[in-house]
């Protein structure tokens, strides 16, 4: 799991191994996450665009940009929260993501909220 705060936008990311989308033996490993954004600050803000960094194992990174998150770009008033599932797929039992969303404020002023790296992990591989 990780939390990171940037301009009153809390990002928490609940990661899960997927054994039902994984078939290991052919180097297919699903994992789910969850995430929620919460608005803690005093000012509403939009998310608009994602930016995840994917790394396996091997060191292999995938880069994946876009807009919004599941096809939405959910606006946020202080004290509201909005919640989604998404997946990625790895080669290697564990690896790691991390990336930005970017936010836009009602004035037109955008910044970058964080998503702060998190471990995907076969459950028992690194035992």
């Amino acid at each position: 799991m990780s939390t990171a705060t940037t301009d009153g936008i809390r990002v928490t990311v609940e990661p899960t191994y997927w054994p039902e989308r994984s078939t290991p033996e052919s180097g297919q490993f699903a994992f789910m996450y969850k995430v929620e954004l919460f608005n803690e600050g005093k000012v509403p803000a939009q998310l608009r665009a994602r930016h995840w960094v994917i790394t396996d194992a091997q060191g292999h990174v995938d880069e994946v940009k876009g807009e919004g998150v599941v096809g939405r770009q959910p606006h946020l008033k202080p004290g509201e929260r909005f919640e989604y599932t998404s997946w990625a797929m790895l080669r290697t039992p564990f690896g790691t993501m991390r990336g930005t969303y970017e936010m836009e404020r009602p004035d037109g002023t955008r910044f970058e909220a964080r998503i702060a790296e998190f471990a995907l992990t076969l459950p028992h591989a690194l035992h």
